[in-house]
């Protein structure tokens, strides 16, 4: 670490005059870390106006040079916009400068929610019915140009941010530091402190015996005597939870100081404090695992389903026809498959498919195709090799049992002998299941022959859920119809 120090005697608690952190020659900017936030909500109004301003000239120059009118309407569409983005985003932490050096976090989270201003406005617009008020065109080029912008800012705050904390950019308060004698974290936190702006002009330290309450004692009383009369405008203290039922009357001494007092936690217990909070009644509940999407996630990935698979089966009603016959026609039995499968949080549900075999497996033994499979029929063959057997699952889609994009859903026998051998398999099953998905795009369609196999498969499964964004579920859908094409892994 790269500081020097005037000290007497630390050990005793004797202030430290001074932490003289050698500043980059390469200053050249200053900035509050607390403005961040403030900053990048004003980025994005200003940002949200000028994209809407540029979409409506675009579209129509001749409008805005022959109707002031016009050129209102764009800024007053995007006000409205830039409202309720501004306010959603704060109230997720999007603004949060930790959030903001998240890049992938951030396009994530900034696609759904501007989807989701949009889902919110057109709703709005049809009930009140004042769409017509807005050209359709210029709306489309401000949502297109909108989310383009916003996410190349993200990637500028990316850079901004992670160069201002790797050199000290940031200014911020002149703090107090308390620390207890032995603290492996001391370290880390004085380094934190440094990169995000706060100045430790003087350093205490708490000695290290819990027991030694006359000393402890002490150390605060110099340090509240230190403080009095000088510009310190915050006193933080690093401790260890466990040491609490000591150190709480200890520190309720600093109440003579007309200053914030915050706590830094160190130790194993500090890992709960970088987990979400939030409150049930007066009880405060920290959140040990989230769900893998938001509520305003599910419903957006909810309507784009429903849109999908709506239309795909008012569009495929020819083809669903003609295959029902060439079935029928080709072998004995029915024209749907069914077979029972695990969804989201493990709900059983049956899936549908187009029938492709000579058997009905549902039990627990499943057999999984394999090439040149006997029980596959002729109809079946070029059904399996085309996808359009996996098209009933549209039905699927609009019972609310799968999403069109997710992890595959597997027999109940397979899953039975997949949890067995990897050990996260039941995560797959925090989503619903999808007719087509990551693995599957990337080479792990079809017959799984060793353990190897369905790893791989569940690692990108995983992944998925992880990672997920309207953006990838778009990719997911283009290399689907790819792999279509192509006929890769089908039999």
């Amino acid at each position: 670490m790269n500081y020097s120090k005037s000290r007497s005697d630390v050990s005793s608690g004797v202030a430290l005059e001074s932490f003289k952190f050698a500043r980059p020659r390469r200053l050249s900017w200053t900035v509050s870390y607390r403005m961040i936030a403030p900053l990048a909500m004003t980025c994005d109004v200003i940002l949200i106006l000028l994209t809407s301003v540029f979409a409506g000239v675009v579209y129509d120059y001749d409008s805005i040079v022959g109707r002031s009118g016009y050129l209102l309407q764009c800024a007053g569409l995007a006000a409205i916009v830039a409202a309720l983005f501004v306010a959603l985003g704060k109230g997720r932490d999007l603004y949060n400068p930790a959030e903001l050096l998240n890049l992938k976090s951030q396009i994530r989270k900034v696609s759904v929610k501007w989807v989701g201003v949009w889902l919110f406005l057109a709703a709005a617009g049809f009930a009140m019915k004042t769409g017509g008020s807005f050209s359709r065109g210029s709306t489309l080029l401000f949502v297109f140009f909108g989310l383009a912008a916003l996410l190349v800012e993200r990637s500028i705050w990316r850079i901004i941010l992670a160069d201002g904390l790797a050199v000290r950019k940031f200014v911020g308060r002149k703090i107090t530091l308390i620390v207890e004698e032995g603290s492996s974290a001391q370290a880390d936190i004085i380094e934190l402190l440094a990169r995000h702006g706060l100045q430790p002009v003087h350093q205490f330290v708490l000695p290290a015996d819990q027991n030694d309450l006359r000393g402890r004692k002490r150390v605060i009383a110099k340090a509240v005597a230190s403080v009095r009369g000088s510009r310190i405008e915050e006193i933080i203290i690093g401790a260890d939870l466990n040491h609490w039922s000591s150190l709480k009357d200890l520190l309720s001494e600093l109440r003579v100081l007309p200053l914030p007092v915050s706590l830094v936690p160190v130790g194993p217990a500090s890992d709960l404090f970088r987990l979400p909070s939030h409150t049930i009644g007066e009880t405060i509940t920290v959140e040990l695992q989230r769900g893998p999407r938001t509520a305003l996630e599910r419903s957006v990935k909810r309507t784009i389903d429903l849109v999908m698979a709506g239309t795909a089966l008012i569009l495929l009603l020819p083809l669903f026809l003609m295959t029902a016959i060439a079935i029928k026609l080709d072998s004995p039995g029915p024209v749907v498959f069914r077979q029972r499968r695990s969804g989201f949080n493990g709900r059983r549900f049956q899936i549908m498919k187009f029938r492709t075999m000579s058997v009905l497996e549902d039990g627990k033994t499943v057999v999984q195709a394999k090439p040149n499979d006997a029980r596959v029929t002729r109809v079946g063959a070029w059904l399996r090799r085309t996808s359009i057997d996996e098209l009933p699952q549209l039905f699927n889609v609009l019972q609310g049992n799968m999403s069109v994009i997710g992890p595959r859903p597997h027999a109940l026998a397979h899953d039975d002998e997949f949890t067995t051998v990897v050990a996260k398999y039941a995560y797959r099953h925090h989503v619903k299941p999808g007719i087509t998905g990551w693995a599957q795009v990337n080479g792990f369609r079809g017959q799984t022959n060793t353990v190897a196999d369905i790893e791989k498969r569940v690692e990108l499964d995983l992944w998925y859920i992880d990672n997920w964004s309207l953006a990838l579920d778009f990719k997911i859908a283009l290399m689907t119809v790819v792999g279509i094409i192509r006929g890769e892994n089908a039999y």
